[in-house]
């Protein structure tokens, strides 16, 4: 039986074979649920994020974060839980105790020195006790990072970050930005071929809202393997309420108008996972 942890099992494999993984931002519960049955629907794994600003909305990282590991627990597809843009060391900490599959240290503000001395002690925690870490190469695009728009991630210092700090996947800058409303970025589709024949891990793609179906397909059949999607999710998610509530406008409980709102994620989770995989 293999002891690698199962988030850089299921990326290594999908990278091998050339297919994409969806990675999806819980924000609410109904998040949680809707993705996981939308994995359920198309019988293909997903992985199911929090990120630091949603913990802290939250009031703590265990409410979600445990209620979204019961629900991957309950489904006959893989669903890793994935804690996603931590700054706080101490927090990935805590994540590590709480058996969540996967972290994203994001030390991307961090002086490059300083960046990999704690990704790579934390890569070293983690993989210690059985859990996967994501990072990034650093703040090459300004206040931003590497999803800035205009950054781009070099193949040779990507390769030697790697090197240098141990972690299992790599978000880099190819063109995208986070929070886009709109699906009009493309993504440096040479760049990306460069960075997967130089970095021997999978890669991740960050703020990948902005990009077309066309464009997301593109991303993974030359090389990008972890794509990371929040926006656009919440955008179809916030659609599906807006239309219940405008069409009844007497509506107090919010199950009734919010299980409009998890039906419609559940549905694109679904389209999402198979165009990824490439199954579509």
């Amino acid at each position: 039986m293999s002891t690698r942890p199962p988030f850089v099992e299921l990326l290594d494999a999908a990278r091998a074979a050339g297919r994409g993984v969806g990675a999806f931002n819980v924000v609410l519960l109904e998040h949680a649920e809707a993705m996981a049955a939308g994995a359920a629907r198309a019988g293909l794994p997903v992985v199911l994020q929090i990120s630091e600003n949603c913990i802290r909305y939250h009031g703590g990282l265990e409410p979600l974060t445990v209620a979204t590991q019961a629900i991957a627990r309950a489904v006959d597809v893989e669903v890793l839980v994935h804690l996603d843009h931590v700054e706080d060391p101490e927090l990935a900490r805590r994540g590590i105790d709480l058996g969540v599959d996967s972290i994203m240290y994001d030390g991307s503000k961090l002086p490059y020195a300083e960046n990999v001395a704690a990704t790579r002690a934390l890569a070293e925690e983690a993989h210690a006790a059985g859990i996967a870490l994501e990072a990034e190469l650093g703040e090459v695009g300004g206040k931003d990072g590497v999803h800035a728009p205009g950054a781009r991630t070099d193949p040779d210092e990507a390769a030697e970050f790697v090197a240098a700090t141990g972690v299992d996947a790599l978000a880099v800058a190819v063109g995208t930005s986070h929070a886009m409303q709109t699906r009009v970025a493309s993504v440096d589709r040479d760049l990306i071929a460069r960075l997967a024949a130089s970095v021997p891990v999978p890669l991740v793609l960050h703020g990948s809202s902005g990009l077309s179906d066309e464009e997301l397909r593109a991303a993974v059949e030359v090389g990008m393997t972890k794509v990371n999607i929040s926006t656009h999710l919440n955008g179809v998610f916030t659609r599906a309420v807006r239309a219940v509530l405008a069409d009844r406008p007497d509506l107090t409980d919010p199950r009734k108008y919010v299980a409009a709102g998890r039906a419609a994620l559940e549905d694109e989770t679904e389209r999402l996972l198979r165009l990824l995989a490439g199954t579509a």
